[in-house]
């Protein structure tokens, strides 16, 4: 992602550093129905002759994004910290708890709860205990419990990674900025159907809602804020 220009868009200073203790990695929709080449999206644009349209988001889900999420993973595993995975689909048989946009897009897809589209890829699949909260909306705080979950576990500062970068991560995150979360969206780990869209949602956000950075400058934030003293572990 190239930098902004220096005018009067120049991102804000955010001035928050992350700590590991309240920081809460989301992965967003990173299942099947959407980030698969060969289920799903990926599927449905094979069938229909389709799938050159799919080849830049699948290509980088593959060797961008679960590269990254994995290392992020490991890290959260390792230090004891909080991972939260958001999945999106119906809970229903006729998809109506869905609003009539995403109703298409998950009967489309076949994306509703018990079937193999919904569920998230195996390379990043939630280990025992780690939370998952189905959304039936593209933000993840319009449609479930996410905020009083986090909050209750101590949470203010948030990772977010997943797809799209211009739907599902942009409405979680830009809902988390007005709801006093501390966000980083990490740029390598999110993935769009274009680079021109993954690109002008990030250089948006961080103009005035959170900061945009890589995984591995994420890590080295908070590694450095684990070293110090009582930053390693939840308390």
């Amino acid at each position: 992602m190239s930098e902004l220009p220096n005018d009067y868009l120049d991102a804000f200073d955010f001035g928050f550093t992350l700590r590991p203790a309240h920081t809460a990695l989301l992965v967003i929709d990173m299942q099947y129905a959407s980030a698969s080449r060969t289920a799903g999206l990926g599927r449905k644009l094979a069938a229909d002759g389709r799938a050159e349209l799919g080849r830049y988001r699948f290509d980088r889900i593959e060797t961008v994004c679960i590269p990254a999420i994995r290392r992020l993973l490991r890290f959260f595993r390792d230090g004891g910290l909080r991972v939260v995975y958001v999945t999106i689909g119906s809970n229903c048989p006729d998809f109506g708890d869905m609003p009539p946009n995403l109703r298409k897009v998950a009967r489309a897809h076949n994306n509703r709860a018990g079937q193999p589209e919904h569920g998230i890829l195996d390379e990043i699949a939630p280990q025992p205990g780690e939370i998952v909260v189905n959304k039936t909306t593209t933000g993840a705080f319009a449609s479930t419990g996410l905020d009083s979950t986090l909050r209750t576990m101590g949470i203010g500062d948030l990772l977010l990674c997943g797809v799209s970068t211009d739907q599902c991560v942009e409405s979680t995150a830009r809902a988390a900025a007005d709801l006093g979360y501390n966000c980083v969206i990490v740029e390598d780990g999110c993935a769009s159907a274009s680079p021109v869209r993954h690109d002008a949602t990030l250089r948006a956000f961080q103009r005035m809602l959170g900061r945009v950075a890589t995984s591995e400058a994420v890590l080295r934030e908070l590694a450095r804020e684990a070293a110090a003293p009582g930053g390693a572990r939840r308390g």
